[in-house]
């Protein structure tokens, strides 16, 4: 199994909650407030690894929960920090938001990636002492996270990727030049996932790819082709491979067009990406009759090398012209993109909307930062409430859109009478 785009679930930790703790000490009067902090809640860390390059695990655990913040203590003791998460991914997966926007390109082998940060602990209750509240008995409650869907999709990162229909010679070529070993038989579609290879060429190599599943129809989803055709977007070179002998009764220059339309079909980009094609097959009946066909149609357009891949013929030739191709064109670079936040940035806005005549309801970041505050069974809590409401301009604005005395508002959980 060969798992290549796949949905995870993924969540950062609660912030933990502040204390509202009294300094209660023998021989020692009017101690006052000595509540700590809450311990900020883990981030939800992403690494790519060249040492995976499936998405397989994920098939069996999708969902990844940082640790939450702890709560803050007495004498100003601040709770412990959550636990960071880190999910491994391999090199090339992309990671998107359920709107397909990118988020972050794990191109690099070794980067690391913050896609969500654990929730802000709450403050303690002697950051809300003022010379009139001497003792406040509340605390700020922690930052609650969101849980997001996520997708990941791995592109293989390769210099060069082998083309073309299947039980063609592509998993074999990649076997003589590289140090890869692939599962190789003579019927179609052996190869169910990219093989990827090191090719070494004196001191220099290059990375090679085996894109399987290649018909008519792949860009439409035929065969196993769309799955697959991602993987060509992060090469800088293609390889065709043809059998040009014809040996199953296809024509070698239907099948190179065929091929070229369904990978042109699925990113019209890729005709950019320059190609060398490997005419295969050459000791079989009929190959010499079609290469001279082939060479009398593109040969003014394409590098086209004659190969005998099961008995190395044609390999050195291959790789030579590869890496003069190679060094002539622009190094990988990650996908050219702006990337989207999963997280919602904090603000302290408000909006108000009138849901009926004489009810009001007030909404925005302001809201929910005193929803983490406010606790209507405390008084000194409430009080807060009514000096904050006023001082950013609330009341002030419900008096605008028509608020009078008897009208009733609605802030998050807290529902009261207004009174001019």
């Amino acid at each position: 199994m060969f798992i290549d785009k796949v949905k995870i679930y993924i969540k950062a930790g609660n912030g933990g909650n502040g204390s509202a703790s009294l300094h209660t000490e023998k021989y020692i009067n009017n101690g006052g407030p000595d509540g700590g902090d809450g311990g900020k809640g883990g981030d939800v860390i992403f690494v790519a690894t060249s040492s995976e390059n499936t998405l397989n695990a994920f098939h069996y655990q999708k969902h990844f929960r940082a640790g939450d913040g702890e709560n803050g203590g007495r004498q100003r003791s601040f709770g412990k920090q959550g636990a960071d998460i880190v999910v491994k991914v391999p090199v090339g997966t992309v990671i998107k938001n359920n709107d397909g926007e990118i988020v972050a390109d794990m191109f690099a082998d070794g980067q690391r990636e913050v896609i969500l940060q654990g929730g802000k602990g709450g403050r303690g209750n002697w950051h809300f002492k003022t010379s009139r509240r001497q003792s406040p008995s509340f605390a700020e409650h922690g930052v609650k996270t969101q849980e997001y869907e996520v997708t990941l999709e791995l592109k293989t990162i390769a210099d060069v990727g082998l083309v073309g229909f299947p039980n063609v010679g592509k998993s074999t070529l990649l076997s003589v030049v590289s140090d890869a070993k692939p599962k190789i038989a003579n019927y179609h579609f052996t190869t169910l996932s990219p093989n990827l290879g090191v090719v070494g060429y004196y001191d220099t190599s290059f990375v090679m790819a085996d894109i399987p599943g290649l018909i008519e129809g792949a860009s439409e989803g035929a065969g196993l082709g769309l799955g697959f055709l991602r993987h060509i977007e992060r090469t800088r070179l293609l390889v065709h491979v043809l059998d040009i002998s014809g040996s199953e009764d296809r024509d070698p220059l239907s099948d190179f067009e065929l091929i070229n339309t369904e990978i042109y079909s699925y990113d019209a980009k890729l005709k950019d990406l320059p190609m060398i094609v490997a005419a295969n097959k050459m000791d079989m009946p009929g190959a010499e009759e079609n290469l001279a066909r082939f060479r009398a149609k593109y040969g003014n357009k394409y590098e086209i090398i004659p190969m005998t891949t099961i008995i190395h013929e044609g390999a050195e030739e291959l790789i030579t012209c590869i890496v003069k191709q190679l060094a002539l064109l622009p190094p990988p670079e990650p996908m050219s993109f702006t990337p989207v936040k999963l997280q919602k940035e904090q603000s302290d806005d408000f909006e108000i909307d009138m849901l009926e005549e004489g009810v009001f309801e007030v909404t925005g970041g302001l809201v929910e930062e005193l929803n983490r505050k406010v606790n209507l069974d405390d008084y000194d809590s409430f009080r807060y409430f009514q000096r904050v409401i006023r001082d950013r301009g609330v009341v002030a604005e419900l008096r605008k859109r028509g608020a009078t005395d008897g009208s009733t508002v609605i802030i998050g959980d807290i529902e009261f009478e207004f009174v001019d």
